[in-house]
């Protein structure tokens, strides 16, 4: 399952040099500016907003991610314990370009698919994430987990409304949302900026 959604921020010409990892599963999305990644393996490239790397350690892999800009870069770190079917697997690098992720609509946001069945990534976790951008002051339903599925949705970037039928509360980055399957919908507005949130589709973790 998953470990962790760590978002971070890194200074320029700065970020986190070799280090190992071993038994995960980890999948990078990028918020702001770029992300330069270079692994034991051979895998190396650069990731700008909107896109994803994901890297499966195996038994052991040595990795560094990079800011080499002079900007700031925020990217949202995600753990996943690796499946045991997977364990054997040799560790490996994905990167996907924004223009390889296929977009879809709901209400005027643009949604993404990154783990799952109709994911961007060759995951090999039992998870489903989808990332939605919302344009400053576009609405979106939110799409509820399927059954046998929790739902943690987590705002990113921007600030917005989150109205059901009994409230309506102001969101804004750091803020999270859960809910099960017989949950009701509710409808998510952007402000006067952009709002960009992860939807994680995860093995029930709620009561």
């Amino acid at each position: 399952g998953m470990l962790t959604a760590h978002m971070t921020q890194i200074a320029p010409h700065n970020g986190f040099t070799w280090h190992p990892h071993r038994g995960l599963e980890i999948f990078t999305y990028v918020i702001d500016g770029t992300l330069y990644h270079e692994d034991s393996t051979g895998g190396r490239g650069s990731i700008s907003a909107g896109e994803v790397q994901r890297m499966f350690s195996g038994n052991y892999i040595e990795h560094q991610e990079l800011n080499r800009s002079d900007d700031f870069a925020r990217v949202i770190q995600i753990w996943f314990v690796a499946e045991p079917q997977y364990r054997g697997l040799e560790p490996h690098y994905e990167q996907v370009r924004l223009d390889a992720m296929i977009p879809r609509r709901v209400g005027d946001g643009v949604v993404r698919d990154i783990i799952g069945p109709q994911g961007a990534t060759d995951a090999h976790v039992d998870a489903r994430l989808t990332s939605t951008l919302l344009p400053a002051g576009g609405t979106a339903e939110m799409e509820l987990p399927e059954d046998g599925e929790n739902l943690f949705l987590y705002f990113v970037d921007g600030s917005g409304i989150f109205t059901t039928s009994a409230q309506e509360k102001p969101v804004n980055i750091y803020d999270v949302v859960m809910a099960k399957p017989e949950a009701e919908t509710a409808v998510i507005q952007a402000g006067d900026k952009p709002l960009n949130y992860l939807s994680f589709y995860l093995k029930p973790f709620m009561d």
